[in-house]
């Protein structure tokens, strides 16, 4: 009986290592995307950005994603060219916005000619926060493709292994960047005299150093698909199976798909727009100014736990019940958030209710995006992790601005916690229908994902 060959996947201190360079890189873009989250005060009175101005920069990250299909293309790219080329593309454009937002909004702009230019056309919208925008909207194109890039890199490092677990640990990593942000970004901030554009420097120096972690992950990457040429399976990059733009078809006619796109949007809207405005709602409902350090627990709970879900999806199953539970968790925090909160301030019960929504947010990443390969076949897996994001960014570029306008109308946060609170319900919904159709069909969403 032949042998098998070993290849580096085959290796727990090669893959794993592998997954922290991705995952580093991930880390670096999730604390650049709430780097201005905690400093919105500060925008208000040093750029006179207001709430709605507020939320359609926060919206702008989604803009080329969502109307220019920007996501929809990457996972193509993604499936023709493969993990090495895509990732290092998306951590490039992901450097080249970061820098158009840190001139935004830095001395080098504002006086200028150009800014002048900016502010005399759509005068709603400051200057800097149009210059801004554009910046987040290439940064929001390298970091959803990195996205999906980073989950079909861990589908192929972790085939047939601890995969759940990889893809929870590469999520826990990523979150930290969360709770980096809102300690970092206020630190930096103060540290340079209450200058805006230092935390965007600060953050966009860390995106050169994910480039670079990246980069050593390509050449990993190309050593593994030699050796699984030599072990006589199909390399990634040499598929001999050419994708086809007809492919995309078998995405869109698939009713698994729609209903993980589906709760998958209902779900997130309910959880980034969030922590754009949380720093802000705890200062507002609280009265107190260090509403960021008190939300970056937000994810510890979801740090630790996410790890640890995955491994019990790995070895114990039952997916599909973790969507569920974790949808309840979303609408009862939030329904606190919005009532029990404001009627009993105080620091302990914000940080319990913050505590809980972060097991949350392990339940449902844990569950959701190993589910994907199931119901997926991997030659356009690239493709559909790309339309769902596409479809959550929907959620993602609408609901800033929606909770921005209804902030303005109404100078409280009770009506959008009820807003982020109903996405939960619905999640809930889609959830329930995910579970009996996995039943009836069988893809295995309550099954283990080690086979034995």
């Amino acid at each position: 009986m032949t042998k098998k060959l070993q290849t580096l996947r085959d290796s727990a201190f090669a893959r794993w290592s592998a997954l922290l360079l991705i995952a580093m890189m991930m880390f670096f873009a999730y604390m650049f995307v709430d780097f201005l989250s905690p400093l919105k005060n500060a925008l208000e009175t040093s750029l006179n950005w207001d709430s709605t101005t507020f939320g359609t920069y926060a919206a702008s990250e989604y803009f080329l994603n969502v109307f220019c299909l920007f996501l929809i293309f990457a996972g193509i790219i993604l499936d023709k060219m493969g993990i090495r080329f895509t990732g290092l593309l998306s951590a490039s454009l992901m450097v080249i916005g970061a820098s158009i937002k840190f001139y935004a909004v830095s001395d080098l702009f504002i006086g200028s000619g150009f800014e002048a230019w900016l502010n005399s056309w759509w005068v709603a919208l400051p200057a800097t926060a149009k210059l801004a925008c554009f910046g987040f909207m290439i940064f929001g194109c390298g970091c959803e493709m990195a996205g999906t890039t980073v989950s079909k890199a861990i589908a192929k490092w972790f085939k047939g292994k601890e995969m759940a677990m990889a893809m929870g640990l590469e999520m826990s990593i990523a979150r930290l960047g969360v709770f980096a942000a809102m300690w970092l970004s206020p630190f930096v901030y103060d540290k340079f005299n209450n200058v805006i554009s230092a935390p965007v420097a600060f953050g966009a120096v860390l995106l050169c150093i994910g480039l670079i972690f990246y980069t050593v992950f390509v050449f990993m990457d190309r050593k593994l698909d030699k050796e699984l040429t030599a072990a006589g399976e199909v390399a990634e990059e040499n598929s001999e199976e050419e994708f086809k733009f007809s492919d995309l078809g078998k995405i869109f006619t698939s009713k698994m798909f729609w209903l993980v796109a589906l709760l998958c949007v209902l779900y997130y809207s309910a959880i980034f727009p969030f922590q754009r405005y949380a720093p802000d709602f705890l200062n507002q409902t609280l009265g107190i100014e260090n509403g960021a350090q008190l939300f970056s627990c937000f994810p510890i709970l979801a740090m630790i736990l996410t790890p640890f879900l995955g491994g019990f999806i790995d070895n114990k199953g039952k997916a599909a019940s973790m969507l569920m539970i974790g949808s309840i968790i979303m609408i009862a925090c939030h329904l606190s958030f919005a009532f029990l909160l404001p009627a009993f301030p105080s620091k302990g019960l914000a940080i319990a209710i913050i505590a809980i929504l972060g097991v949350s947010f392990s339940l449902v990443p844990a569950a959701l995006w190993p589910s994907v390969p199931k119901i997926i076949d991997e030659r356009i897996l690239g493709s559909a992790y790309c339309v769902i994001f596409w479809i959550q960014n929907w959620g993602l570029l609408l609901v800033p601005v929606i909770i921005g306008k209804v902030l303005d109308a109404t100078g409280g946060y009770t009506m959008p916690m009820i807003i982020f609170s109903s996405f939960g319900v619905f999640a809930l919904f889609f959830g329930l229908w995910l579970k009996r159709e996995d039943k009836k069909k069988g893809y295995g969403l309550e099954l283990p994902n080690i086979k034995k």
